[in-house]
């Protein structure tokens, strides 16, 4: 919608400064000649806009020009403030900032869009972290979220799985990731991915590093995922499910006559694949790995004797 075009390139052009007719098209995701045609229907509305020939010429609006949010539509201002995550901003010690640029935003806005915004605000609340799980101490956090803006050396000393378990740590911070509740920060040299919860020491320096230009936190998260769950699910298993019963992941390759469904599902290991299937109780049997039905027979054994007496008296 070319309306909505012309509010962008005003948007863009505010933020960014000085852009070439060839970095607004392909920014909108449009030819050359639909910039020209925009920037001169922006002309002609009184913005003041203007170009220069050259190399390092391109389109900028006049020093000190400034627009209201009048361009907004209403799902963009329920989207925006939507996108408020009170919490978050507070552990990082921005609580307040994210206030004051709530307000400033909502005050800029027409009243009807106000309107949409405080709807929002009032029928949606983020709550992150699951049900079942103690919020993380993260003592550290700000000071980590700090070293990230600021681009400065962090010496940790960092809790890890493996042996030996706490060890020193120079960390280049390149981003932070909040995710289900819990915040990593992804560093230099690797990049590697950290659990901020497990910085056990911290001292902040004065050494300054260059994140690269070309690095992409949300692209190396995805892939960070990615590679995570490849190396998590590296074994299967072949299981009977009861009638109704249903796992995540799960292939599912047929229904006998007893409606039991024949399903191969990846696992991380024997072990935390027994605790899984523990779960469900007489709703699954494991065929295979031969490793992983003998361990369910054997916690399946000492249930009964356990509860074997007990279960006698009763009937008695």
């Amino acid at each position: 919608m070319k309306s909505s075009r012309l509010v962008s390139i005003l948007l863009l052009l505010q933020t960014r400064g000085r852009m070439t007719a060839a970095q607004l098209a392909e920014e909108l995701e449009v030819s050359v000649r639909t910039v020209y045609r925009d920037v001169e229907a922006l002309g002609a509305a009184g913005v003041p806009l203007y170009g220069d020939a050259g190399h390092a010429g391109g389109y900028r609006l006049l020093d000190g020009y400034r627009t209201r949010l009048t361009g907004l539509t209403a799902e963009e201002a329920e989207a925006l403030f939507l996108a408020g995550v009170p919490g978050p901003a507070a552990e990082l010690g921005l609580g307040s900032v994210l206030a004051a640029a709530q307000l400033k935003v909502r005050a800029a806005l027409p009243a009807e869009l106000r309107a949409h915004a405080d709807r929002i605000s009032g029928r949606f609340h983020l709550d992150a972290p699951g049900w079942y799980a103690d919020a993380e101490e993260t003592p550290y956090l700000p000071a980590v979220a700090d070293a990230v803006w600021n681009g400065r050396v962090l010496d940790v000393l960092y809790r890890r799985w493996a042996e030996p378990t706490d060890v020193e740590r120079r960390l280049e911070p390149y981003g932070l990731v909040l995710k289900a509740g819990r915040w990593y920060v992804v560093a230099a040299p690797g990049p590697r991915t950290f659990r901020v919860d497990q910085i056990l020491r911290l001292a902040a320096t004065d050494e300054e590093f260059t994140r690269p230009d070309d690095f992409d936190l949300a692209a190396y998260w995805t892939a960070y995922q990615r590679d995570f769950h490849d190396r998590l699910y590296r074994a299967e298993a072949l299981v009977r499910l009861a009638p109704g019963v249903r796992l995540p992941r799960a292939v599912n390759e047929r229904t006998d006559d007893e409606g039991w469904t024949l399903a191969r599902v990846p696992v991380e290991s024997v072990e935390h694949a027994h605790g899984e299937f523990l779960r469900l109780g007489a709703d699954v049997e494991v065929l295979e790995p031969p490793q992983l039905r003998a361990h369910m027979a054997r916690t399946v054994a000492e249930l009964a004797g356990r509860y074997g007496d007990s279960a006698q008296t009763r009937g008695d």
